[in-house]
């Protein structure tokens, strides 16, 4: 079954728990702390699959979770950071935040990506040693990892795509000038699933072709099966238009070409921009006016225009010479950037509750929310902290501290922020 979109739940390891031991050793007198730090949590990262085509696992599995880090040990023995996951997805894959839609990924190179991170390793009470806390009796947790539902949208990478009504001979073209074996049959819809076959024009040249399943009038708006695997189109460098010019079917080949164009355009304004050549397919079956009067038609369009017979390869290599020419002076199969998370001004964020602990005179200040908001900011940047003071302010964080009796110069301790506090 191919299967392009997908939704999964993913969760990155948490990081492991910074230790609180202290120093024990014969002869040695007060050994002070000596807890070590916590392991990092798993990331989970995507990486791409030349042996997959289809989504279809993703359907019976549908949480993938990375190990947790391990916690630290005494003697300053920090724990073993936990290993990343690794989520083999077919190439072109995207990886979007679910609720936002925000791109998170495009799975289209060889590298694997991060899509979310682990926690870190909380601190060991080492760390905590000050000349009047010499035996601090806390350490921090690990930080959790990140956990978010991402859609999956698989979007094939091809150099070149054949679009057409249904029973136009797309299948029997990719079948005659690659490897691939579509079924090719003679009634609307045989092909259901993009097929992708390598056309090799020699020696280290070749590029890959699609064979999207039939359009119809409609197909932006989800009629047929054309709204399902438009989305394929999108990547495509160039596109190449199959008519049937001999209207075996009773129907107007220039209407079909104008319908086709139409639900491309409904469906992404970009794709009418893209480069299109057209092939009159089944000239065979065609008087030699009809074949005239459409290049005419196409022509005064802007269009080049090849008229074939794809079953028996007649005047097809014209046509294949043309789309490598092209490919070459084309830029490359578009790529997807990954988008920033939205960073929400300081004053919409409204008041939230956090949790304060002391411990011997550290204020740790803990709230899930935090952590999303510490993400964004960048700690060695005045504007960015001055941001992150705003947002102290405006959740009630400062009056959380407060009305827990902080004065200045104490200590807060953040997840992995330390600072004095100052009124």
């Amino acid at each position: 079954m191919f299967v392009d979109i997908v939704k999964i739940k993913i969760k990155a390891g948490d990081g492991g728990d910074g230790a609180v031991a202290f120093h024990r050793e014969k002869y040695v007198a007060s050994g002070g702390p000596d807890g070590g730090d916590g392991g990092r949590g798993g990331n989970i990262l995507f990486q791409a699959d030349d042996h997959l085509s289809t989504l279809a696992d993703f359907r019976y599995k549908r949480k993938y979770n990375a190990p947790r880090g391990e916690n630290g040990r005494g003697n300053r023995c920090s724990g073993k950071n936990a290993q990343d996951l690794i989520i083999k997805v077919p190439r072109g894959t995207l990886i979007k935040d679910a609720e936002t839609g925000r791109i998170l990924a495009d799975i289209s190179g060889d590298e694997p990506q991060i899509v979310a991170k682990g926690g870190r390793g909380g601190w060991g009470n080492i760390h905590f040693a000050t000349p009047t806390r010499q035996t601090p009796r806390f350490a921090k947790p690990g930080l959790p990892g990140e956990s978010m539902e991402v859609q999956l949208e698989l979007k094939l990478l091809a150099d070149v795509g054949l679009v057409g009504y249904p029973n136009v001979g797309k299948s029997t073209l990719v079948s005659v000038v690659s490897e691939a074996k579509p079924v090719i049959a003679n009634y609307h819809f045989t092909t259901i699933t993009p097929v992708l076959g390598v056309v090799r024009m020699g020696e280290n040249s070749s590029f890959v072709m699609a064979d999207i399943p039939g359009l119809i009038e409609g197909a932006g708006e989800g009629v047929g099966l054309g709204h399902q695997f438009l989305r394929h189109v999108e990547r495509c460098r160039l596109l190449v238009h199959i008519v049937d010019v001999s209207g075996s079917e009773g129907r107007d080949p220039k209407e079909d070409f104008e319908i086709i164009n139409r639900e491309l355009e409904k469906f992404n304004p970009e794709l009418a921009k893209r480069p299109m050549l057209v092939a009159g397919n089944k000239c065979d079956l065609a008087e030699e006016e009809q074949i005239e009067e459409f290049r005419a038609y196409v022509e005064a369009k802007g269009y080049e225009f090849f008229p074939i017979m794809a079953a028996i390869r007649y005047d097809v290599d014209p046509l294949l010479k043309r789309i490598q020419e092209l490919l070459s002076k084309l830029p490359p199969i578009l790529r997807y950037e990954p988008e920033a998370a939205p960073v929400k001004p300081a004053e919409e964020i409204g008041r939230h509750d956090v949790k304060i602990t002391v411990e011997d005179g550290v204020y740790m200040v803990e709230g899930e929310w935090l952590l999303s908001i510490m993400k964004s900011v960048n700690f060695d940047d005045y504007e960015s902290l001055q941001y992150f003071q705003r947002v102290l302010i405006a959740s009630g964080v400062i009056d959380a501290l407060r009305e827990a009796g902080i004065q200045e110069g104490d200590t807060v301790s953040m997840y992995d922020l330390e600072f004095d506090f100052v009124n």
